[in-house]
């Protein structure tokens, strides 16, 4: 892995983070599919200054899965997030939020690239189905700018439709 640091955005417009963002693509993770197609996030505001995240895709089989969870925004990082997917019931206990690292978005909030400080996970996300390659190249060579090995990469398909549950 390369010792490059992984650096969140200075600022982050919460309000405007919120929403429905389809995944473009990824690096693998253990707990999605590798060919998961329609993946999606969504992201509201909670009454009590959480976020409800609503993950949806398609696994290989065309099987609906889905993912909720709970964000807690960092006080002192406004492009960081702990992350939990555990019951609600659990969500307690210590070390059992990830990181989640807004690493750049652009100014009308329309493409993000989000991972986690340890190079691990690393996600891009656009509000609309499809990105245009030059932007999507643009976003990659931040990861790679911060160390990111993006050997592995998954391109996420999106047909369009949007997981109903």
């Amino acid at each position: 892995m390369d010792e490059k640091m992984v650096r969140s955005v200075p600022a982050l417009e919460l309000t405007r983070y919120l929403g429905l963002w389809y995944e473009q693509g990824r690096l693998p993770l253990r707990f999605e599919d590798d060919e998961a197609q329609d993946v999606t996030a969504e992201y509201s505001l909670a009454d009590d200054g959480t976020v409800t995240v609503d993950n949806r895709c398609l696994d290989k089989n065309g099987k609906p899965q889905r993912a909720l969870g709970q964000a807690i925004p960092d006080p002192d990082h406004a492009g960081r997030l702990r992350v939990s997917f555990l019951p609600e019931k659990l969500r307690w206990l210590p070390f059992t939020r990830a990181d989640y690292w807004v690493l750049r978005v652009d100014e009308d909030y329309e493409h993000a690239l989000v991972g986690t400080p340890d190079h691990r996970y690393l996600w891009l996300l656009s509000r609309q189905t499809q990105v245009d390659d030059a932007v999507a190249e643009g976003f990659l060579q931040t990861a790679r700018d911060q160390g990111f090995d993006l050997t592995g990469w998954i391109t996420t398909p999106q047909s369009g439709a949007v997981v109903a549950f």
